[in-house]
């Protein structure tokens, strides 16, 4: 069993390139992409910029914004961030601490140059057609309301 340690004490001072206030930790890095917790300041952030890849950001404590092209969004623990290979992507923190993680996939997204994996497709059985549809979403905008912020003034 291989055990990685991230979190306080396991991480780098100086955080990704072109962030302030920013610390992480790689969990994982390989050929295939990286896995790596941030743990934002209040006031850090990662100055806008583009690269290659995929990422999610994954927000598991606190809250704070993120840039993703044109758009800027309130983000908080329990909601994770697309960030498309080729666009433009960042995320700050303004009224207290967050913490996220990223996962980097190598390159930009392939799910519909390589069609269905191999044993992760169900056949629908006689009369079972039509009842599997595609879920199609996206997050709800959540206003920026003052008496809905905690005690550090991030959203709840």
């Amino acid at each position: 069993m291989e055990t990685r340690r991230f979190g306080v004490g396991n991480r780098r001072p100086d955080g990704p390139p072109g962030s302030t206030g920013v610390e992480a930790a790689v969990i994982h890095g390989d050929a295939r992409g990286v896995i790596a917790e941030l743990a934002f300041r209040k006031g850090g952030r990662i100055e806008p910029h583009d690269n290659p890849n995929t990422t999610w950001f994954v927000v598991i404590e606190g809250g704070g914004y993120v840039l993703v092209g044109e758009e800027e969004r309130r983000v908080a623990a329990g909601e994770a961030v697309l960030w498309p290979a080729d666009v433009t992507h960042g995320a700050w923190t303004v009224y207290g601490p967050m913490r996220a993680i990223v996962v980097e996939f190598a390159g930009p997204d392939d799910a519909k140059m390589r069609g269905i994996l191999e044993g992760i497709a169900k056949r629908l059985g006689p009369g079972e057609a039509g009842k599997a549809s595609k879920a199609i979403g996206h997050l709800a905008d959540r206003p920026i309301d003052p008496s809905l912020r905690d005690r550090e003034g991030e959203p709840t």
